[in-house]
């Protein structure tokens, strides 16, 4: 399937229920490494993925578990699978992290070139059939997370994207007119 860039920047949408189905690996580094292209100052390429396919995806799914659902052995079986289908149906996840810059232009800077990079990454898995949701939870930033990142002591963990194959989209929410947030100069 291709389809145009205006076409994917109007039709992509964050997939929130995927099926189930895996993303083959290989399909989640090619989209990774083509989104390199994204726009960033002085070609710092600022991002670190770890990536978690295939086998690895049960010990993910573990460590969500235990991050993000309090009390989880408390609860029955049933009440747990539903509560982890929100993580165990996406097909693989990157984890994205940022160098943190002390300088404050360069931190912001690579801030937003990552947020380019995974714009890129949602594009072009789009354009595979491929859907993704960037998540930012709270415990990207739990101790017990970053050890299972290996995040540096200078990185940030401002990413949980999530790849796979879905049933439906979403639909699109209304977006605002274009009167709404650009104004000329001097006006």
């Amino acid at each position: 399937m291709t389809v145009s860039v205006k076409q994917a920047i109007l039709e992509r949408r964050s997939i929130k229920k995927f099926n189930g189905q895996l993303v083959e690996k290989q399909a989640v580094l090619q989209i990774l490494d083509d989104a390199k292209w994204a726009p960033n100052h002085g070609n710092r390429q600022p991002w670190r993925v770890v990536v978690a396919t295939d086998e690895k995806l049960a010990q993910v799914h573990e460590l969500l578990r235990d991050l993000a659902i309090p009390k989880w052995q408390e609860l029955s079986e049933e009440t747990l699978a539903t509560q982890m289908q929100k993580f165990t149906l996406a097909g693989a996840y990157a984890f994205v992290l940022v160098t943190e810059d002390m300088r404050q232009k360069e931190r912001l800077e690579d801030y937003a070139a990552v947020s380019c990079y995974l714009q890129n990454a949602q594009l072009l898995a789009w354009e595979q059939g491929i859907g993704t949701c960037w998540k930012t939870p709270g415990f990207l930033d739990n101790p017990k997370f970053r050890e299972a990142l290996q995040a540096k002591e200078n990185e940030r963990v401002i990413a949980m994207f999530q790849f796979g194959y879905f049933d439906e989209a979403t639909p699109a929410k209304p977006r605002k007119e274009l009167a709404d947030f650009v104004t000329e100069f001097g006006a």
